[in-house]
């Protein structure tokens, strides 16, 4: 599996706003991603 096709900034920024390593977050399967992006905006949602 090759690595996200993502800037070294935003791997940053996805690995601290989803608390894992970065090496995680960039062989991570995108659509598992992207889940998980959902999750935290669904989160962020519901505090509001």
């Amino acid at each position: 599996m090759r690595p996200l096709n993502i800037s070294l900034e935003t791997a940053q920024k996805l690995a601290k706003a989803l608390n894992m390593p970065l090496e995680q977050i960039m062989h991570m399967p995108q659509h598992i991603l992207i889940q998980k992006l959902l999750e935290i905006e669904k989160n962020e949602h519901q505090k509001r």
